[in-house]
C-alpha cells in the first residue's frame, strides 16, 4: 500500500483522524479533508512529527467547485487518489424528535414528527449521502485504469435497524449502504472495490452530549444503547483500524466488494431476548 494516495472526508473527528493516523503508517500519503479545517490540521501535523506525509484542506463535501479545486492541489501535492474515505458525515438537533414514539396527547411544547425542520432534515441526508457521492464522483475518476484503487465508505449501525428519535441520519446511513453496494457493481469491472464500515456506537464530539451529562453521568440513553450491545461497552476508535486496513489492502482483501462490516460489539445481532 505504500505510496498509494488516500483521501479521508471529515478527517478531523475522532473516527476518522484515526483512520487517518493507521494509512499513514503504510507509507501512503494522506489529505485530510474536514470543513473544520484546524482540527485535520492538528491531525495532519501530528501524522508529519512521527514521519508521515499528511496536508490538511478545509473542505465542504456539498460544494462542488470546492470539491474540484482541493482535488487539484492534492494532485499537485500528492499525485491521483488511489483510495477514497468517505467519512464525512453527521445528525443536527433540527431533525431529531423529542420522544421516541408519538404520544397525542402530551401537551408540554416538545417536538414531533410532526414539527420536524424539513431545511434541517433536508441538511442532514444532504451531509451524509450527497457527502459520500460527491467526493466518489471527483475522485474515483483518478482510480479509473490503475490497480488496487478502492472506495471505503462509512455507514452505520442506524442503516441495519433505524434508532428512535433520528429519522433523518438514519434514512441517510441507509442510502449510503445502498449506495456502496451500487457502486461496488458499477466500478467492478475497472477494478474499483466499494465497500463500507458500520460502526457500532463510539463516542465522538457530535454524540458525546447525548450519551454523558456534563458531570459524566450516562444519560437513559446511554443504558438502552449499552443494554442492547452484548458486549456492555462503546467501541474504541481503535477497535475500528483492522477492519480498516483489511477493506483497503487489496492484497488482503482483493475479492471483497460490496460489503457493509458492523463493528459493533454485536448489536445488530442481539434481538433483545
Amino acid at each position: 500500500m505504500k505510496n498509494q494516495v488516500v483521501v479521508i472526508t471529515g478527517a478531523g473527528g475522532v473516527l476518522c483522524s484515526a483512520f487517518a493516523r493507521e494509512m499513514a503508517k503504510t507509507g501512503s500519503p494522506v489529505a485530510l479533508l474536514d470543513l473544520n479545517e484546524s482540527a485535520a490540521a492538528t491531525v495532519a501535523e501530528e501524522i508529519n512529527r512521527n514521519g508521515g506525509r499528511a496536508a490538511a484542506y478545509r473542505t465542504d463535501v456539498l460544494d462542488p467547485s470546492q470539491m474540484e479545486t482541493v482535488h487539484e492541489d492534492i494532485f499537485r501535492q500528492f499525485g491521483p487518489c488511489r483510495i477514497l474515505i468517505n467519512g464525512a458525515g453527521g445528525n443536527h438537533p433540527n431533525s431529531t424528535t423529542d420522544q421516541e414514539e408519538f404520544q397525542p396527547d402530551v401537551t408540554e411544547e416538545i417536538k414531533t414528527f410532526f414539527d420536524l425542520d424539513r431545511d434541517g432534515f433536508d441538511f442532514v441526508f444532504r451531509l451524509n449521502m450527497m457527502g459520500t457521492l460527491l467526493p466518489t464522483q471527483i475522485f474515483a475518476r483518478d482510480m479509473i485504469g490503475s490497480e488496487g484503487c478502492c472506495i471505503l465508505n462509512i455507514s452505520s449501525m442506524n442503516a441495519f435497524r433505524p434508532l428512535t428519535k433520528i429519522p433523518a441520519y438514519s434514512a441517510a446511513k441507509s442510502a449510503v449502504s445502498n449506495f456502496t453496494q451500487w457502486l461496488a457493481v458499477h466500478f467492478a469491472s475497472q477494478g474499483i472495490r466499494v465497500n463500507a464500515i458500520a460502526p457500532g456506537f463510539f463516542i465522538t464530539n457530535q454524540n458525546r452530549a447525548l450519551l454523558f451529562t456534563e458531570d459524566g453521568t450516562p444519560t437513559p440513553r446511554t443504558e438502552k444503547i449499552l443494554n442492547a450491545t452484548p458486549m456492555k461497552r462503546f467501541g474504541r476508535p481503535e477497535e475500528l483500524l483492522g477492519t480498516l486496513r483489511w477493506l483497503t489492502d487489496d492484497t488482503a482483501s482483493g475479492f471483497v466488494t460490496g460489503i457493509v462490516v458492523p463493528v459493533d460489539g454485536g448489536f445488530s445481532a442481539y434481538s433483545g431476548v
